[in-house]
């Protein structure tokens, strides 16, 4: 045998040659819209599908766990809890998850894009994230103690926001830039179809709520290893360089970006803000819209938010699937956001120059298709502003607390102007809240 036979082969598939590799794949993607950053390669038919697929069972799952809790199980079980008063404690829940879910974004989108594990950067987060989330949200439901509940639901939306941050940074490591709006779509459709199955299934356990939050708890549970299982596999990270920084530098990771070099990146977090704050106002306060300012009796409003909640289900959906494609074939994000949120101005229009029946389903068809073009495009939109694709899961953890800040911040507006002027002022506000994010979204100069 000569020396040449017996000389070691090179390692081909080397942490130096890998890194290599996907550098080279991230440049062709910056390049080519149609390749994957991954690969570097156009993903073929099956790929996208399991790509789809995937975001869809994860969107229906942890939706679905959620409201047969958050929207009927938890306010059935603050009534059973001595020494506060269920609104109370309704109000001291909804504060404290709002910040557990402001820090938690951030805090695991970032430790995400610092992981180096042989199962990828998101996977491990996904799962472990599913296992806390569920678990806890089914022990939610268990405890009468008030402080043990509130620690336990924070928790728990902890461990979701371990899912859904790596999950969405997917969208900027793996799937091509030309692709994005469609399959953000996906994620979109499956949290609109996973909310009114969540709140009828809570529904029909409301005589056996331990049962209940225990369906809850899985199906939570099942939105990450059924989306990981679904989703081709994520490569593993291992020959990322390692940051060997210092406690000091892991802590200036969370830093947000530079604003002199990040404006687009802002732009769309005002612009999804204002969106979540007009959304809100009147979302969290339909019941009483239409018991207070269109004058239905408690009967009369259950059988209208009943058919509201079956025409925004249907339209959402319909927005969701259809949008994001033509914003992917078009090559245009920031013109479906603007329309879409324009739409919802015109839909919160209805009731308050129509108050009755009509005008609330006219709301909920109209607004209710805005949003779910909305909610479809701007995930795309806000994947398209990161500045550091390296830091994606950071950047869209901070992107993701417009979201929270806007619902935390909705009912907040909505009550004020109720209380000081009456709601015929607070449609006007919510319609100008709106129409101002437009503003910020049309002057993002780098999306088209």
């Amino acid at each position: 045998m000569t020396a040449a036979n017996t000389a070691p082969a090179p390692q081909a598939d080397s942490k130096e040659a890998r890194l290599a590799a996907y550098n080279a794949a991230v440049a062709a993607a910056e390049q080519d819209p149609n390749l994957s950053p991954e690969t570097g390669k156009p993903l073929s038919r099956t790929t996208v599908l399991r790509f789809g697929a995937g975001f869809l069972m994860f969107g229906v799952l942890w939706m679905a766990g959620l409201n047969i809790a958050f929207a009927v199980l938890m306010p059935l079980h603050f009534k059973t809890i001595q020494g506060i008063t269920p609104e109370a404690l309704n109000g001291i829940v909804n504060s404290c998850s709002a910040i557990a879910g402001l820090v938690s974004n951030l805090v695991f989108g970032n430790f995400s894009d610092r992981s180096r594990s042989r199962f990828g950067r998101r996977t491990p987060w996904i799962l472990g994230g599913a296992v806390v989330a569920g678990v806890l949200l089914f022990f939610t439901g268990m405890t009468s103690n008030p402080v043990l509940l509130t620690v336990l639901y924070c928790a728990s939306l902890c461990g979701l926001n371990a899912m859904i941050a790596p999950l969405v940074a997917v969208l900027s490591d793996r799937v091509p830039a030309g692709m994005r709006g469609g399959l953000s779509a996906f994620y979109g459709a499956g949290s609109v179809v996973g909310a009114p199955i969540g709140t009828l299934l809570g529904a029909t356990f409301i005589n056996n709520m331990t049962l209940g939050f225990a369906i809850a708890g899985v199906l939570m549970f099942l939105a990450g290893p059924v989306s990981i299982v679904i989703i081709p596999r994520e490569s593993s990270a291992d020959f990322l360089p390692k940051d060997e920084g210092s406690l000091k530098d892991v802590l200036a990771s969370f830093r947000p970006p530079r604003f002199h070099g990040a404006h687009d990146f802002y732009k769309a977090f005002v612009g999804r803000f204002c969106m979540l704050l007009s959304y809100q106002m009147i979302n969290a306060y339909q019941l009483y819209i239409i018991q207070n300012y269109v004058g239905q009796s408690v009967a009369e409003s259950a059988k209208t938010i009943s058919v509201m909640s079956i025409i925004t289900m249907i339209v959402s959906l319909l927005g969701s699937l259809v949008s994001g494609p033509i914003s992917d074939r078009i090559g245009r994000r920031k013109v479906p956001v603007v329309v879409a949120s324009v739409m919802f101005s015109f839909g919160i229009a209805m009731p308050w120059f129509i108050p009755n029946s009509m005008g609330m389903y006219l709301f909920a068809t109209i607004a209710g298709l805005g949003y779910g073009v909305y909610s479809s495009v701007d995930q795309a939109l806000n994947v398209d502003v990161l500045p550091s694709k390296e830091e994606a899961g950071k950047d869209l953890g901070i992107l993701n607390m417009a979201t929270t800040l806007g619902q935390m911040c909705g009912p907040i507006v909505m009550s004020t102007v109720v209380l000081s002027a009456g709601y015929v002022f607070a449609f006007p506000v919510a319609i100008a809240v709106a129409l101002i994010g437009c503003v910020f979204i049309m002057s993002i100069k780098n999306v088209k």
